[in-house]
């Protein structure tokens, strides 16, 4: 079976965390339209972020005279067209590198080595990018300003800084964002490289710059209002309680973005094991972040399907020895002396029916036959315990024990004679049962172990069904199996004569059904 990705609930954020990220099975061009779409909002609600703060510092926040004459002309008109160019500019620019980067994937195909390391870099050449305009923006506006009103010059170039550290911060996070769905193409091939800064450095970077930097900003306008000398005590409150409401503001978004960047994975994680500890251990999770995060949806992957292989070898051996088997060779590998009853079935003729017919119908006959004993078996409570060519051994009361094991091995050979006349008409079987102590459990070597059952009712049962194949109803008991089973069993039999079996010394008192 197909391994399957774990769905979200109806309206649920989906496989990557978010509704807006789309489907699992997205390719082509509907990928290009979401990814180039949410790239473009994600650029330019950074840079919106980045205006808004501008504007709060430049109005609010750094102490000292406003502009005058020709600085009006820089701020007023050159730092808004600057602005609305960089962002379409880079809206574009950073978008037809990103496009051309992904055409593995809008052709819909597998990515090569480059292709994967180009696509996981992609947040940070966009973060380059930002942070070229921005550093642009601040060199030429400072200077700018420098030229016609000198003292203005603090002023903005730790406006622009100070805005330029932010939008790069949520640029990084916002592009990471609208990427996953390519990245869970890209990881999902290979698992996340192991190198490069893990959960608790981006962590602690974008703290830095969504909280320390801003908080920072507080004693550096402080020490420059302390400069100038000539700060009215208002006007410096008004200034810390901005910059403390811009901190907090944009502390809280990159925060947030932060946040959701890593509880997202790990949701997905604790989803899929929801989905395992229900039984679905087909579930596999999109591998989408790059960090340890993405190791970690690899590792849950990994764990899914060595837990789905384990279950399948579990369920093979199953078919092989038995359930219960197999259940019981978890807990012990050795064997006992128990009380069991064995009922052995065989069929008459086999040789004649292989000379005779072609192999393919010979093997068709023999699964019809033993489909319908291991039905009874099964019914009563035994373990068919292994098919021997063209015969069946089935115990009762081993590797677990069962109440009446007699009388439900005793039930079953009828319910066998009863049906086997009906059902395969032209291939007739002796039944044989017998009961007694026997050992039950693991024998061969370390490499190799085979349950079985191994005493003296196996091979009274064996003989007792070479017996049955010559007496009317074609089966066949031995009186102490009657004197093992339940009372109400035993009225169902009649003891008829004793018998010396092949290769025993001691006579056996038989039995039929009424």
């Amino acid at each position: 079976m197909a391994p399957v990705m774990a769905p979200r609930p109806r309206g649920g954020p989906g496989p990557f965390g978010s509704r807006l990220l789309g489907p699992l099975d997205q390719h082509g061009l509907a990928l290009r339209l979401r990814v180039q779409v949410l790239l473009t909002v994600s650029l330019v609600l950074a840079n919106l972020v980045g205006a808004v703060v501008v504007v709060a510092l430049a109005l609010f926040v750094i102490p000292g005279p406003g502009p005058v004459g020709g600085t009006w002309l820089v701020i007023g008109v050159g730092v808004p067209c600057y602005v609305l160019a960089a962002v379409v500019g880079g809206g574009v620019w950073g978008t037809d590198r990103v496009l051309r980067v992904l055409r593995w994937a809008v052709d819909d195909r597998e990515p090569t080595a480059e292709d994967r390391r180009a696509t996981l870099r992609i947040p940070l050449r966009l973060t380059l990018m930002q942070a070229f305009l921005w550093g642009l923006a601040t060199v030429v506006f400072t200077v700018a300003v420098g030229l016609s009103q000198p003292t203005l010059v603090f002023t903005v170039a730790f406006t622009a800084g100070f805005a330029g550290i932010v939008v790069c911060a949520n640029a990084y996070l916002l592009s990471e964002f609208a990427l996953r769905p390519v990245s869970a193409r890209v990881l999902s091939a290979a698992p996340p490289p192991r190198r490069g800064p893990g959960v608790l450095v981006r962590m602690l970077v974008f703290w830095c710059l969504g909280t320390g930097v801003p908080v920072a900003g507080v004693p550096v306008v402080a020490v420059f209002a302390l400069a100038r000398g000539t700060v009215p005590t208002e006007r410096l409150a008004v200034t810390v309680i901005v910059l403390a409401a811009v901190a907090l503001v944009v502390g809280l978004l990159v925060t947030v973005f932060t946040a959701r960047a890593t509880v997202a994975p790990i949701r997905s994680v604790r989803d899929g094991m929801t989905r395992v500890e229900q039984g679905g251990l087909d579930t596999r999770i999109p591998v989408y972040d790059g960090t340890d995060l993405g190791l970690l949806q690899a590792g849950f992957n990994r764990m899914a399907a060595g837990l789905a292989d384990r279950d399948r070898l579990r369920d093979l051996f199953g078919r092989h020895v038995g359930h219960e088997v197999a259940a019981a060779a978890v807990d012990q590998l050795g064997g006992a002396v128990r009380e069991v009853a064995v009922v052995f079935v065989d069929l008459v003729g086999s040789t004649g029916i292989a000379a005779t017919r072609p192999p393919t119908e010979v093997v068709d006959l023999l699964n019809r036959f033993f489909t319908i004993v291991v039905d009874e078996v099964d019914a009563h409570g035994g373990l068919v315990n292994k098919f021997i060519g063209d015969a069946v051994l089935a115990v009762f009361g081993a590797p677990l024990t069962l109440p009446d094991h007699a009388g439900r091995a005793l039930a079953a050979a009828r319910a066998l004679a009863a049906r086997l006349p009906t059902e395969l008409p032209d291939c007739p079987a002796g039944i044989g049962v017998a009961a007694g102590p026997a050992f039950a459990g693991n024998i061969g070597d370390e490499r190799r172990f085979e349950y079985t059952v191994i005493g003296d009712p196996v091979n009274e049962a064996a003989r007792l069904t070479e017996l049955a194949k010559s007496r009317p109803g074609l089966l066949v008991a031995s009186a102490r199996a009657l004197d093992a089973a339940d009372p109400a069993e035993a009225r169902r039999w009649r003891t008829t004569d004793a018998v010396t079996l092949r290769g025993r010394t001691e006579e056996t008192l038989l039995a039929v059904p009424v």
